[in-house]
């Protein structure tokens, strides 16, 4: 079916008889680099870009390939890159342009991710000068096409236990690079099945005897030709359940040797003789200086991730507020964004979207500080590896499970190829798992909100024990009621008065940290360092993996709702400002409903409160429905970003010739 381009009404139709702005919010998502994103925008609507429905994956991979040449032509790629090598060190902007690029196929995405962002980008950030002058130029104007051979197959996210090996040769002033067994072999690496002339691999230095940890090496695999060099080999992975425009494969290593100067040598080096030096003593704060110099695709995946949220929820609420089913008491076919539950499933993640694009422009600049120069402290780069990890695995659940209610949303229409979202949900189904799994990623997280505590404790000396006691006496007031009686009171009894109450931000803010430092504050006594025996605290540890992850989550979605507060705050018209702040109340409700039970359990909401929750964020969602159009609208994709039938107008002139 040929689509119909149909330009949708833009915002500026809004701002209409002293009402919400919505140009406004539009400009306010388009965030710190408006004019980076815009462009990146208006480049993806070249039907050049766009993914061809039913393409063989030869012929998509063969597609994706020739387009990275386009994104090269329009020198958005260059954006991070210093000036010699034609950048202008924008790290943020370069993220943003790289955000949009799902919207014309999530394939050419990931490939220009491969290329510019993992293989290019660690010979930038882990290589030196010699590495820029002999192999960076190559890499960023596609001359050498590369990979990231980071994963194993048998180590996957465990990227500390990789098996693969560089042993260094004094002799000959050479690494010998070798996987000793099948699963050490490097796995789901892009363009390594076919595209790749060389490789950035990750495998454990050796040199005299001993061991210095995971580092990465620049290594060609093949010829011009395309024929694997000696001693390389390697298979490809074959057809994805998504993402099949990418040449992902494996690869492995027979005694592959590299001259010494391909060591990746910023944070660790071997002298001619052997000798190893780094500017990081400690073996383990080295590895994740080094990874966190590829923090980037992380953040990026959380951005990219929510662009195709946001696509779907544009194919999804506009098809709801045209297509009519079931006639109401005057004989009049309703619309389905009418109908409340249509309104809860669809309006809840719209809220979310919002939450998660704002706290993807904090993290952008955050970002941005630390890649330039800003502010790149050791403690600002540890801070930033939190930020992206939990913001990585908060924005791509909520993506996926997003996309996948559009699709239930839109019946059958929505399990059409030519509305996207299938499609939309296949390819975005893998950015829960890689870049660092959701799971492993909010472990991380969580291990950062214990630390974080014991410093607090640490920091009290003497007053230590107080605080704790303070906090386990907190605990039992609140499982005694005494919670539950100051709420009833301060709510006058009434339902009207717990709304009131539940949309104060202040009251919200509590809400949401409560669940986070109530829970690692019952979770850390167990885990003390010092408290019990390795092998006793790994099993705690374990008897508690889930509370903490869950814990971890929880301080995501606080800090989506922190940064939609201050992007609510920053709004200077009356009108906009309070429909932002309706969006982020949904937003809060709907992340404390989800909980209700936890905090019930704990004596953090009295029962009136919760009841009122679940009426609460009924009738917001159906304070939301007038705008909802407008919200999606302001995202600013057209339909050439969209590209789904079911969004271009032609269920709305069905709907009108049924109707006459």
């Amino acid at each position: 079916m040929v689509v119909q381009q149909v330009v949708p009404e833009t915002v500026e139709r809004t701002a209409t008889a002293g009402g919400p702005d919505l140009e406004r919010i539009r400009t306010a998502l388009l965030g710190r680099w408006p004019g980076v994103r815009q462009a990146a925008r208006d480049r993806m609507l070249d039907p050049a870009l766009h993914r061809i429905v039913d393409q063989t994956v030869a012929d998509h991979r063969e597609r994706v390939t020739a387009q990275l040449q386009v994104l090269l032509d329009s020198g958005q790629v260059r954006l991070p890159f210093p000036e010699a090598f034609g950048g202008t060190g924008d790290a943020g902007g370069n993220l943003v342009a790289f955000e949009e690029i799902v919207t014309a196929d999530p394939s050419l995405q990931i490939k220009a991710g491969v290329q510019w962002g993992l293989f290019a980008a660690a010979i930038l950030h882990l290589g030196t000068q010699r590495h820029h002058d002999r192999f960076l130029a190559d890499a960023i104007e596609l001359r050498t096409p590369g990979g990231f051979a980071m994963t194993e197959t048998g180590h996957g996210s465990d990227v500390a236990s990789i098996a693969t090996r560089a042993v260094y040769d004094a002799e000959r002033e050479e690494f010998v690079i070798t996987t000793p067994f099948r699963a050490a072999w490097k796995d789901y690496i892009g363009n390594a099945a076919v595209d790749g002339r060389a490789a950035v691999v990750f495998a454990q230095l050796e040199t005299r005897g001993e061991r210095h940890g995971v580092h990465a090496f620049f290594v060609p695999i093949r010829d011009e030709a395309g024929r694997f060099l000696p001693g390389v080999g390697g298979e490809d992975d074959g057809p994805k359940g998504g993402l099949n425009g990418i040449d992902n494969g494996r690869l492995h290593f027979d005694g592959v040797r590299v001259p010494r100067e391909n060591l990746l040598n910023r944070y660790g080096d071997v002298a001619p003789d052997g000798t190893y030096s780094s500017p990081i003593a400690s073996q383990g704060r080295r590895f994740f200086t080094m990874l966190g110099t590829l923090v980037q695709g992380r953040v990026s995946l959380a951005g990219a991730a929510n662009s195709g949220a946001k696509v779907a929820l544009a194919i999804a609420v506009t098809y709801a507020d045209q297509r009519r089913q079931f006639a109401d008491a005057g004989g009049e076919e309703q619309v389905l964004l009418d109908y409340p539950r249509h309104q809860r499933r669809l309006l809840t993640r719209l809220a979310g979207v919002y939450a998660a694009a704002f706290n993807q422009e904090e993290l952008l600049t955050d970002f941005h500080r630390v890649f330039t120069g800003e502010e790149d402290t050791d403690e600002r780069r540890q801070a930033l590896e939190t930020f992206a990890a939990g913001a990585k695995a908060e924005a791509t659940r909520h993506a996926l499970e997003t996309i996948q209610e559009c699709r239930e949303a839109c019946g059958g229409a929505g399990f059409l190829a030519e509305n996207r979202i299938p499609q939309l949900h296949a390819d975005l189904d893998v950015y829960t798992t890689f870049e660092g799994d959701n799971t492993v990623l909010l472990q991380l997280v969580g291990k950062r909100l214990l630390t974080d505590y014991g410093k607090r404790l640490k920091a009290a000396g003497p007053a230590a024990a107080g605080i704790v006691a303070a906090g386990i006496a907190g605990r039992a007031a609140g499982a005694a009621g005494v919670t539950a009686l100051v709420q009833r009171v301060a709510d006058g009894g009434t339902a009207a008065g717990a709304a009131r109450s539940l949309r104060d931000p202040a009251e919200q803010e509590r809400l949401l940290a409560e669940r986070v430092d109530v829970a690692v504050a019952e979770i850390a006594p167990d885990l003390r360092p010092g408290s019990a025996s390795p092998e006793e605290l790994a099993r705690r540890f374990g008897a508690r993996q889930h509370e903490l992850i869950e814990a971890a989550r929880a301080s995501a979605r606080l800090q989506q709702w922190r940064a939609f507060t201050r992007a609510v705050e920053a709004e200077e018209h009356a009108p906009t400002r309070a429909l932002l702040a309706l969006v982020r109340d949904v937003f809060a409700l709907q992340t404390i409903e989800r909980e209700l039970g936890w905090y019930l359990v704990r004596g953090r909401l009295s029962r009136q409160r919760a009841r009122a929750v679940t009426r609460l964020l009924d009738a917001l969602v159906t304070r939301m429905r007038p705008h909802a159009t407008g919200l999606v609208d302001a995202f600013g994709y057209e339909q050439g970003h969209l590209r789904a039938a079911i969004s271009s107008g032609a269920e709305q002139r069905r709907q009108q010739e049924a109707r006459a």
